[in-house]
C-alpha cells in the first residue's frame, strides 16, 4: 500500500531574497560599491522546502505570504515551479512580505530585513498538524506546540537551532531534544549549548540525548552519530570556491533527510548532505540555489578526480536514473508582474 503522507512537513517564516554577490569588501558609511552579481528569490523556511521538494521529496509547507508583490511572487515559484504543497499557508492582507538584502562575502554574508512578526503563528498555521513522514523544524527557547502534537502522530523530527543573541544559551532548550529524532546544529551552536570545547565533545553529549546527532562544521565538513544504528561518520568537506552561502546550512538538512528517507548507511547520509550543500554555495540566493538530483547527477558525471569518485562511489547506485529537468536558479532581477 502507498504511503501517501508528505515526506517533509515544514513551517516558518518566509522572506523575498536579494543577495549581491562579488563584493570585494564590505561597504562603509557614505561608500557606493557594485558588485559582481546579483540573484532574487524565495528565502527563510522556503529554503529547506525548495531543497527538499527538488530531492523529489513530497513537501508540505505552513507559512505566510503577504499580499504584496514579493508575496505573489513567492507564492508563484513555490506553488508552480518548485511543487510545493501550500495548503497550509495563508496570505494574510495588510502585511508585507519580509525583505531580505544579502551581502555575501567569502564564505560568510551580512543580512539587512524588513518585515515584522506575522499575523499567524506556527502553532495557527499547524493547527493539528498532518501525519507526515518527517518534519524539519527550528527549535527555539518557547516551545512550539505543533512539533509535539507531530511527534505524537509518529512524525520523526529533525531539528537545528539558531544563535542565541543574549549568548546565555540556555540548556532547558536541549529539553525539546526528547520529541526529536535528529539534531543538526552547527559546531558553535553544538558547543555552546552542551558547554564543550570541540565538535566531536559536543557530538558525544548531544548523543546521549537524540538518536541521531549532526555537527556541521563548515569547511572542516561534519560529523555524526546514529544510535540506532551504532554508527560514526567523519566526512571533510569539499574543495569548493564559495559565492554566496546563504541557505547552505538548509541545503545540507533537506539532503540529509532525504538520504536517512532512504535508507542510507550514516556516512553516506551525511558525504551527500556536505555535497549538496557545498554545490548550493556556488549559486547565489538561497531557495533557488539547491542543486536537486539534477545538480548532484551533473557534478557527478563531470568527476575526473579519483579520490572523490571513491568516496562518493555510491551516487553510482544512489542517483535515479532520470534526475529531472535542469533546476532553475535565482533571476539576476526581480520578475515582471503578471497582469
Amino acid at each position: 500500500m502507498d504511503d501517501d503522507r508528505p515526506d517533509v512537513l515544514l513551517t516558518g517564516l518566509l522572506f523575498y531574497d536579494l543577495v549581491l554577490t562579488g563584493l570585494g569588501k564590505p561597504p562603509t558609511p557614505g561608500e557606493e560599491i557594485w558588485t559582481g552579481g546579483m540573484g532574487c528569490g524565495p528565502g527563510g523556511i522556503a529554503n529547506l522546502a525548495v531543497a527538499a521538494s527538488r530531492f523529489g521529496l513530497r513537501t508540505s509547507l505552513a507559512t505566510v505570504f503577504g499580499d504584496d508583490f514579493y508575496g505573489e511572487y513567492c507564492r508563484d515559484v513555490l506553488c508552480d515551479q518548485e511543487s510545493i504543497d501550500l495548503s497550509l499557508s495563508r496570505t494574510a492582507d495588510g502585511w508585507p512580505t519580509p525583505v531580505t538584502v544579502s551581502l555575501a562575502q567569502g564564505h560568510d554574508r551580512a543580512l539587512v530585513t524588513h518585515g515584522s512578526e506575522p499575523p499567524y503563528s506556527q502553532d495557527a498555521l499547524m493547527g493539528d498538524p498532518p501525519e507526515a513522514r518527517t518534519a524539519l523544524v527550528h527549535i527555539e527557547a518557547e516551545p512550539r506546540e505543533w512539533i509535539a502534537r507531530a511527534a505524537a502522530n509518529g512524525t520523526h523530527i529533525y531539528a537545528d537551532v539558531g544563535w542565541d543573541p543574549t549568548q546565555q544559551w540556555s540548556t532547558d532548550l536541549l529539553d525539546q531534544l526528547k520529541l526529536c529524532h535528529a539534531f543538526l546544529p552547527n559546531e558553535s551552536e553544538a558547543m555552546a549549548y552542551t558547554r564543550t570545547d570541540s565538535a566531536r565533545a559536543a557530538l558525544g553529549t548531544l548523543s546521549e540525548l537524540v538518536p541521531v546527532a549532526v555537527v556541521t562544521r563548515g569547511g572542516d565538513g561534519a560529523v555524526a552519530v546514529d544510535q540506532t544504528t551504532g554508527e560514526y561518520a567523519d566526512v571533510p568537506a569539499l574543495d569548493i570556491d564559495v559565492l554566496d552561502a546563504t541557505g547552505a546550512g538548509d541545503v545540507f538538512g533537506a539532503s540529509f533527510v532525504a538520504a536517512s528517507l532512504g535508507g542510507w548507511p550514516l556516512e553516506e547520509r551525511l558525504r551527500f548532505a556536505v555535497l549538496a550543500a557545498g554545490l548550493s554555495v556556488q549559486r547565489p540566493g538561497g531557495a533557488l540555489a539547491a542543486p536537486g538530483w539534477y545538480g548532484v547527477d551533473r557534478w557527478w558525471r563531470s568527476l575526473t578526480d579519483p579520490g572523490l569518485k571513491a568516496a562518493y562511489g555510491f551516487l553510482a547506485d544512489r542517483l535515479p536514473d532520470d534526475p529531472g529537468p535542469p533546476v532553475r536558479y535565482a533571476p539576476v532581477t526581480p520578475p515582471a508582474r503578471q497582469t
